[in-house]
């Protein structure tokens, strides 16, 4: 019996090793995973920039609410409407700007999360329209001949009817701090497409677009806002593993 005991505990964890080496390479056998659950909804919220530029920033106002649609896992159906004035003060020209515009694209999101996790990194496009009206208060004449100093004119005119249109490029992220409560960062980097200008002026600044360039085409921007998400439906995920089982 001495002699048996330790043969028989040889053969029982050569079996007990065999068969965790099997069930490694078995990819069939494996623990339970939990289910995957996708919330679909509208997600409402507003720009959180725009409100405090206006605290800060003298001549600015300008609000912006958005919101997004889940089409796919990846894809979101996107818009923006927005509401800007900006006071232009240069030492050659006065002017002021305000209109209205809207935003409408997709975002796609390039994150994979982890379970129970609602974060994204988004890559979106956009196509803008903004309707709005230009008021130059006053310019100034400019001359080289010293005989002739430089004038100051203040005769108000307003040109109104304007419009601009741009394709935007948007890169974003997106990061859920409570349940269905998000707080997203993004850059934009815009393309105008056409403008109507004002007779011997130009848009020195466009609603929704931004500042302008005489020599690009190209303008820049940026946003940080809060949103919620309403659920509507809800999908679950099986993972890989179970549906190859």
């Amino acid at each position: 019996m001495m002699k048996i005991a330790p043969i028989l505990l040889c053969c029982i964890s050569l079996f007990c090793g065999t068969h965790s080496f099997v069930a490694q390479e078995n990819p069939n056998i494996s623990t339970d995973t939990v289910p995957k659950i996708e919330k679909f909804g509208i997600r409402v919220g507003v720009d959180l920039a725009k409100p405090l530029r206006t605290l800060i920033e003298d001549g600015y106002s300008g609000f912006e609410i958005m919101g997004d649609f889940r089409v796919t896992k990846k894809f979101y159906a996107a818009i923006e409407l927005g509401n800007e004035k900006k006071d232009w003060d240069e030492p050659y020209i006065s002017s002021k700007t305000s209109g209205s515009y809207a935003k409408i694209g997709f975002d796609y999101n390039a994150y994979e999360n982890w379970l129970g996790m609602e974060n994204a990194i988004t890559l979106g496009l956009r196509y803008g329209f903004s309707t709005f009206k230009q008021e130059l208060l006053s310019y100034r004449v400019y001359t080289d001949n010293p005989a002739f100093p430089t004038q100051t004119i203040y005769a108000p005119q307003e040109y109104s009817g304007l419009n601009a249109h741009w394709a935007e490029f948007i890169l974003g992220i997106k990061t859920e701090i409570v349940n269905n409560l998000y707080l997203s960062l993004n850059v934009q980097l815009k393309r105008k497409i056409s403008e109507t200008e004002p007779e011997n002026f130009d848009n020195l600044y466009i609603p929704g677009f931004n500042r302008t360039y005489d020599y690009s085409e190209f303008g820049v921007g940026y946003g940080y806002s809060i949103s919620y998400l309403i659920p509507i439906f809800k999908k679950t995920e099986i993972p890989s593993t179970e549906a190859e089982k």
